[in-house]
């Protein structure tokens, strides 16, 4: 975080070079922020802010979707798990998740298990270990969610509560084009409110994507809990703190947490 001395009077080009660089350094791609932005996801999908330990993290949680798995919550039945697993291979060949490719193509669409049960968790736990693996769902994360929800969110003037807003909204959500997805809830957003960048207010158009937010996740029943949207995004949001600046408090599914620094 930049400090500027109040020892003396700053001159105005002092000033504005400042300006400049706090807004620069405020994007959700600062190493911090992007740290800070993997522990709120990971305080909402794994009930934890250590994310790190979550590359290991695999599980069905009922919601249509397969295998949910991994820092990101990677999905069997969405694509995402498969183009992973396919990165990993090409990076490695004959892996341990290789031998599951032809199981992840036939259930990708799905919920099914085909082809997976019993032993697909055990070697994705045992994957997990490798940290080709681990760098594999750090770029896939990059690739489909993070790099597109802040590279949106800056075209949209928006800074890094925005950013993660964004962010968060297409990991759970995804951007397929649908009624639920992220670009469908940000074009119903715009019919609200205007982005920063259009000559609107901030605050004014983060309520009213959040608004539209919780209008897709009541849509579906593994998500009809809004708290990582009332009890997180919107706290900081009424708080004014647009550069998810710490200490941050929040709760999520009724767990309390806090980032000090």
């Amino acid at each position: 975080m930049m400090t500027v001395s109040n020892a003396a009077e700053p001159s105005k080009t002092h000033t504005t070079t400042t300006v400049v660089a706090k807004a620069a350094g405020s994007g959700l791609d600062d190493p911090q922020k992007k740290d800070i932005a993997m522990q709120l996801v990971s305080s909402a999908e794994n009930s934890s802010l250590d994310w790190k330990a979550q590359y290991k993290y695999i599980e069905d949680i009922g919601d249509e979707r397969g295998y949910t798995a991994g820092i990101i919550g990677f999905c069997s039945g969405t694509g995402d798990m498969l183009d992973l697993v396919e990165l990993y291979t090409d990076r490695k060949p004959g892996n341990v998740l290789a031998k599951y490719l032809p199981a992840l193509r036939k259930v990708n669409g799905s919920d099914s298990h085909s082809g997976l049960d019993p032993n697909f968790t055990r070697d994705w736990e045992k994957a997990a270990s490798d940290s080709a693996f681990k760098k594999a769902q750090d770029d896939e994360r990059d690739r489909v969610y993070f790099n597109p929800a802040v590279s949106q969110a800056k075209k949209d003037g928006l800074r890094a509560l925005g950013q993660f807003a964004y962010y968060d909204a297409i990991v759970m959500h995804g951007d397929d084009g649908d009624r639920d997805s992220f670009g469908s809830i940000r074009k119903n957003a715009l019919k609200k409110a205007k982005p920063p960048s259009q000559g609107g207010d901030e605050k004014t158009y983060l309520n009213a994507f959040l608004d539209a937010r919780k209008v897709a996740m009541k849509h579906e029943e593994a998500h009809a809990d809004t708290s990582r949207v009332d009890t997180e995004q919107r706290v900081f949001l009424n708080k004014g703190n647009f550069d998810l600046n710490t200490p941050l408090k929040w709760k999520v599914y009724g767990d309390s947490y806090e980032i000090d620094s």
